[in-house]
């Protein structure tokens, strides 16, 4: 799915913005999702990671062709860190969640799933800066007004969940989760309040349900998936989701592990 924001999102670039690249800051996952579509487009892609990223993750990124920062994610602001870097490179900034065409893109997963399976009663979906979510509720409730959205997050990683019970935008410290894709600190300013308005609740998971989400999944669904993406079966199997709700469709995306 960051693939599909990320490339909806470059695609939108005239010729002259693609010659002068993209920058962009993420964990990991928006970073080889830019990192292929600009290699796809001939662009030069400049990304900053933190140096805790999943090895996995750095190693794609830089294997796909993009310059790879590191930044300490405990005392740099990354987002001033990749406004710095694209007034050096003169790159176009492709944030990983905060944009209407990143939003648009990511949310084609919650299309696609009602495409092909449109009886659904619930969906529920990850949670990290709401990128992925909001689009979702948009995709979603558009095919079907009645469906009920949930988003899913790491108890640890809580910014969304905190920000939905108070009504406004809430900022945490730098959390420290094993879902290293759902870790912002707080919800996008452009996100939140599609969240806000489209979305039921956000359920929460804990750092060992998410575990056992993991190992679920593979031992089970042969599915390899990173705990990030694992999120929403996590709070399936710990029976976090009210008890009328139906059939439910889970968006279960990212095999860095």
């Amino acid at each position: 799915f960051k693939l599909r924001g990320a490339l909806n999102k470059l695609l939108t670039l005239d010729t002259a913005q693609r010659e002068r690249g993209v920058v962009a800051f993420s964990s990991g996952n928006h970073a080889q999702a830019v990192a292929i579509a600009a290699r796809e487009l001939g662009m030069k892609a400049t990304i900053a990671m933190p140096t805790d990223a999943p090895r996995a993750k750095l190693e794609a990124t830089r294997s796909y062709g993009a310059e790879v920062v590191l930044y300490d994610r405990m005392k740099e602001d990354r987002e001033a860190l990749a406004r710095r870097l694209a007034d050096e490179t003169g790159g176009v900034i492709c944030p990983p969640f905060d944009h209407e065409w990143i939003i648009a893109g990511q949310g084609t997963s919650a299309l696609e799933l009602l495409e092909e399976v449109p009886d659904l009663d619930a969906l529920v979906v990850c949670v990290g800066g709401g990128g992925l979510l909001s689009g979702c509720c948009i995709a979603a409730k558009g095919l079907r007004p009645e469906i009920r959205i949930f988003g899913a997050e790491p108890e640890q990683a809580n910014d969304t969940y905190l920000s939905f019970k108070a009504g406004r935008r809430v900022e945490i410290p730098p959390p420290d989760t094993i879902a290293d894709g759902l870790r912002p600190t707080k919800p996008g300013a452009v996100t939140f309040p599609i969240v806000q308005k489209y979305a039921e609740d956000v359920l929460l998971a804990t750092e060992d349900e998410i575990v056992q989400a993991v190992t679920f999944v593979q031992s089970r669904m042969k599915m390899v998936v990173e705990p990030s993406g694992a999120v929403p079966a996590a709070v399936a199997l710990a029976h976090k989701l009210p008890r009328d709700v139906g059939r439910a469709g889970f968006l279960v995306s990212g095999g860095n592990v």
